[in-house]
């Protein structure tokens, strides 16, 4: 393995332990989630603008990845174009490996940690459990945020002109963290997923794009 990537990778998975390890000493997860559960209801999720990014889902990721298909396709016909090959099957790859089958098939799916909505310290039937903790598969789908990496994943165009275009990649890199975020917090607001989750969501992503990034070669020439 690359020694760059070796580094990268490590950054990101102490940085990850280190901040779930925070959230769950603090009590963050249950602390944060309780300021949106009110009356026995999670009222600020169904309100503007929380309700709307919701329902926008994973529309921004499909487009991103279906436009670097697009441009891959074009690539094949005009010369000028041709680094984009790789360029635009990063983005499908990205999409494909990150928010699909890393976050929703293989843990999403078969963690089987309760949604605070379903845990008793919010009305629900189920015991809270830890990020790191195990429930019973099929039985709780809140690790990680699915929503929340579809929206991480728009930072995706920050691992292409992280090389070359330094001020592009930092605004794409800037705007897809923000748009992250305020999924993350619709998402918690709605009672569907708990800060770690959101958080393992951003983490699960950029692994993937930074593992990506190099295997491909988009940071050489």
């Amino acid at each position: 393995m690359n020694l760059t990537l070796r580094k990268e990778v490590a950054a990101i998975v102490v940085f990850l332990i280190l901040a779930t390890v925070a959230i769950a000493m603090s009590g963050a997860d249950l602390a944060i989630s309780s300021c949106f559960f009110i009356d026995g209801q999670w009222p600020i999720g169904e309100q503007f603008p929380w309700n709307m990014l919701y329902r926008i889902d994973r529309i921004p990721a499909v487009l991103l990845a279906v436009a670097g298909l697009l441009a891959a396709a074009i690539s094949l016909r005009l010369p000028a174009w041709r680094h984009w090959i790789r360029q635009g099957a990063f983005l499908v790859l990205l999409l494909a490996l990150g928010p699909g089958l890393m976050v929703n098939v293989i843990f999403k799916d078969h963690w089987g940690r309760p949604r605070p909505r379903d845990i008793v310290q919010f009305g629900g039937k189920q015991e809270f459990l830890q990020p790191w903790q195990m429930g019973i598969n099929g039985k709780g789908r809140s690790f990680p945020s699915g929503h929340g990496s579809a929206a991480f994943y728009m930072t995706a165009p920050y691992f292409i002109y992280r090389r070359s275009r330094k001020r592009l990649a930092y605004t794409w890199l800037a705007g897809g963290l923000f748009f992250g975020i305020l999924m993350s917090i619709a998402r918690i607001a709605q009672g569907g997923h708990f800060l770690s989750d959101n958080l393992w969501a951003w983490g699960m992503v950029h692994l993937c794009a930074v593992t990506l990034y190099y295997l491909m070669g988009l940071d050489r020439e």
